[in-house]
């Protein structure tokens, strides 16, 4: 399916959340020298403009970064994160016009030694990465279903890494492929770090997604959870949750902080709510 943009999400609080937490894991690979390789199975257009076009249609921005935009009291975990919007803004720094997507924010962290592999399957998306990375030798790009990617990039040759699963949701079977997507890949390469980000909406799908990734048999699946407002009987989006496989060394440590300043900055209501569990421990 190609009717999915995220241009029309982006910089809403589920991408703080996700960006948040994606800044902590490659910032936990880069404590060795030895490079790694970040893969994104579901990357987008890679930046977004928030001036115009598709992202002002929902504004969905305007209850996510531009709540952080001015802010100075940000805890020290953030600090990544927010430079990285700050630097792709750094032609209007009293405007926030632009919002740098998972892979912009994964480049701008990336060391020489490190490297990029992204798949998009929609064609204008795909387009754009290509643009956004012409003139970089270590990123590859392919406009090709996320979860067929998987097969033939595992395992990378620098055998330490992260991959982000982010899809659309869209599908009725997402689900079901998200879960064996995952379980393929940690077959092939289980000392990866994968990211599974999920939508936290009506009740009754985040839990049987957490059922369904319990039934694989992985080990040390760690859950970030951040709920902005009260959940309801609609498909309306009340949070944001991302189950990390091999977790590395204290993230529930600085999650625990980190998501409840955001819940603080990010909820609608006194309805806001955070979570960090282990879904399935050692």
């Amino acid at each position: 399916m190609l009717s999915y943009r995220h241009a029309y999400h982006a910089g809403n609080f589920a991408d703080v959340h996700k960006h948040a937490v994606l800044t902590l894991l490659l910032e936990a690979l880069k404590a060795k020298h030895k490079g790694f390789c970040y893969i994104e199975t579901h990357a987008g257009a890679g930046r977004y403009s928030l001036a115009g076009g598709l992202s002002q249609q929902a504004s969905e921005y305007r209850r996510g970064i531009d709540l952080l935009w001015r802010c100075a009291d940000f805890p020290a975990s953030l600090a990544l994160y927010i430079d990285a919007v700050r630097c792709a803004n750094k032609g209007a720094p009293e405007r926030l016009r632009t919002y740098p997507g998972s892979p912009c924010i994964a480049h701008a962290l990336l060391r020489p030694q490190d490297s990029m592999r992204l798949a998009e399957l929609h064609p204008t998306d795909a387009q754009c990465l290509q643009t956004e990375f012409a003139a970089e030798r270590n990123v590859v790009i392919e406009q090709r279903d996320g979860y067929q990617a998987l097969q033939a990039w595992l395992p990378p040759s620098e055998r330490r890494g992260l991959v982000l699963l982010d899809p659309a949701y869209e599908r009725k079977d997402e689900r079901q492929r998200l879960v064996q997507g995952v379980l393929d890949a940690y077959r092939r390469w289980p000392t990866g770090i994968y990211a599974l980000w999920y939508p936290l909406r009506e009740r009754g799908f985040a839990e049987s997604l957490q059922r369904a990734l319990s039934a694989t048999g992985i080990r040390r699946i760690l859950v970030a959870e951040l709920s902005v407002r009260a959940p309801s009987a609609s498909r309306a989006m009340k949070g944001s949750a991302l189950a990390v496989i091999n977790p590395p060394w204290r993230l529930e440590q600085a999650l625990e902080p980190l998501l409840s300043w955001l819940c603080t900055r990010l909820a609608a209501d006194d309805a806001g709510r955070w979570r960090v569990h282990w879904l399935v421990p050692e």
